[in-house]
């Protein structure tokens, strides 16, 4: 068993963490939308006004905060008037990015809206700029957020929303080197700047736009576009998915996998954190200032798909490898809340990463999601500082926040992941001697086999466990299974 010391100092902290780190992000891609989340209000699958219920909860529950829409590959090919109006006079279009299937455009701008709002979270709104038009970008910042007399605004009430929506989060093109127009970034500066000149803010809604950003490795498109962006936009976007193989053509099984095949995912998943560090590098050469945030808004692992399943519908399996592989990357998220103001996994429901599978009337949820769960405590904390001690097993990651609840008192939440398939490891959490644990700690812990997961009929074989310790003093310990997550939430007083 490997033995470790987290030092965490509550009084040193190193700025907030984001809520939105937290976020989600749907497609119209596969089963994500239609069947994982909008099941229309005539579905025998309960719902309210179309929503299933069950997921609506689901996410709820581990307070999503943001939801990124329509795409993706998909939002450079959508046009938004397609999906409003009256359902049955709706447009309907082949999705030629995801399936070659029929898109009836059921689900459209008032659908999402009220989508967020059952959730209770920001909506986050992907323009079409592949295929799109500045004007049909302007129409719709217009025909969603500005609350006078004009004819997008009546078009709006005709359609069932008299009052204007507050919509923050707007993507000025998505995957802009790739799918959404195969731009060189000095073309794409340009294009951005074109489009922010008409998305205003209108009747006191305030946009944050976010610029596309790199793919992955791609440093040169980050040195290009911060200086000729950096006044112009609030973020820029990154996007790296961790394959197993590193093969886009045969990227490995979602739940067949060797240990060495396992440890590969693992690495590839820590590229994360050379990646951030070398793009917040130029963007800290060209913004000292630090104007300018990152979004992750795709992130997360992209297997081959389930076998007998539409090879564009991306349908995976999600095991605690997937689970390992979440909190490693929240972990580093929570570590860089200076910079990183979002990430949105993909994706919600039944497509790469996702929280939820779905099938007909069953829901199922991860072991992803039970990380994110574990996880939400996080969301507006304050993070602390932390440092390891001792040889952890490879991989080892951890963070930490607290939350303020009255002079010298507050709430101190860890989390942990230990991917080693064979090694314990014994945590010891040791605070300063003007600081001391001082009441029950709440600890979750989520671990199995790597290629543990839950299915339809076995719904929670991989489900996290609660337990409750009483915790005192400057010291205490936790052991971590092999391949597993925990979370700790305890009190802490101090005297500064």
């Amino acid at each position: 068993m490997s033995k470790v010391t987290l030092r965490i100092d509550v009084e040193r902290t190193k700025g907030r963490i984001a809520p939105e780190i937290y976020g989600q992000f749907s497609e119209h891609l596969g089963r994500c939308i239609y069947g994982g989340i909008y099941v229309g209000e005539d579905s025998p699958i309960p719902n309210v006004r179309g929503m299933r219920t069950d997921v609506v909860e689901a996410l709820k529950e581990i307070k999503t905060p943001v939801l990124r829409w329509p795409g993706g590959c998909f939002a450079d090919e959508y046009h938004w008037r397609d999906g409003i109006g009256k359902k049955e006079e709706r447009k309907r279009i082949v999705n030629t990015n995801w399936g070659g299937v029929v898109e009836d455009n059921s689900f459209g701008t008032h659908e999402f809206m009220d989508l967020c709002g059952q959730i209770g979270c920001e909506p986050y709104i992907a323009l079409n700029m592949g295929s799109g038009t500045v004007q049909e970008a302007a129409d719709w910042i217009e025909y969603m957020t500005y609350g006078g007399d004009s004819e997008l605004a009546a078009l709006r009430e005709k359609n069932g929303r008299k009052e204007p929506w507050k919509l923050k989060y707007l993507g000025i093109g998505n995957e802009s080197w790739g799918c959404g127009g195969s731009m060189e970034p000095e073309y794409y500066a340009g294009c951005y700047r074109q489009y922010r000149t008409f998305c205003r803010n209108l009747s006191g809604n305030q946009l944050f736009p976010v610029a596309c950003g790199p793919n992955g490795e791609d440093y040169h498109w980050t040195d290009v576009i911060m200086p000729k962006l950096k006044w112009q936009t609030e973020a820029i976007s990154l996007h790296y998915y961790t394959l197993p193989t590193g093969d886009w053509e045969h990227k490995g099984s979602a739940t067949e996998f060797d240990e060495t095949e396992y440890y590969e995912t693992i690495r590839r998943t820590w590229r994360m954190e050379e990646i951030i560090d070398r793009h917040l590098k130029i963007m800290d050469y060209h913004d000292p200032e630090h104007r300018v945030g990152l979004i992750v808004d795709e992130w997360g692992t992209w297997y081959d798909v389930e076998p007998g399943t539409n090879p564009g519908f991306l349908y995976q399996q999600n095991t605690m490898r997937d689970a390992v592989v979440a909190a490693i990357n929240l972990n580093l998220f929570n570590k860089h809340c200076d910079r990183i103001v979002m990430a949105n996994i993909a994706q919600m429901v039944n497509v790469l990463q996702a929280m939820i599978l779905t099938e007909g009337m069953k829901m199922i949820k991860t072991p992803t999601y039970d990380v994110f769960a574990m996880f939400r405590e996080h969301q507006g904390a304050v993070l602390a500082d932390s440092v390891l001690i001792g040889k952890a097993p490879e991989y080892f990651s951890e963070s930490a926040s607290v939350v303020q609840r009255g002079k010298g008192d507050c709430k101190l939440h860890i989390t942990l992941s230990n991917p080693s398939l064979h090694d314990s490891c014994e945590t010891v959490i040791e605070l300063p001697v003007n600081q001391s644990f001082c009441g029950e700690a709440e600890i979750s812990a989520l671990t199995g086999a790597m290629d543990a997961h839950n299915t339809f009929e076995n719904p929670d074989a991989v489900r996290r466990q609660d337990r409750r310790e009483k915790w005192q003093g400057v010291r205490a310990a936790v052991v971590m299974p092999p391949c597993s997550v925990l979370s700790i939430n305890c009190p802490v007083s101090y005297e500064g």
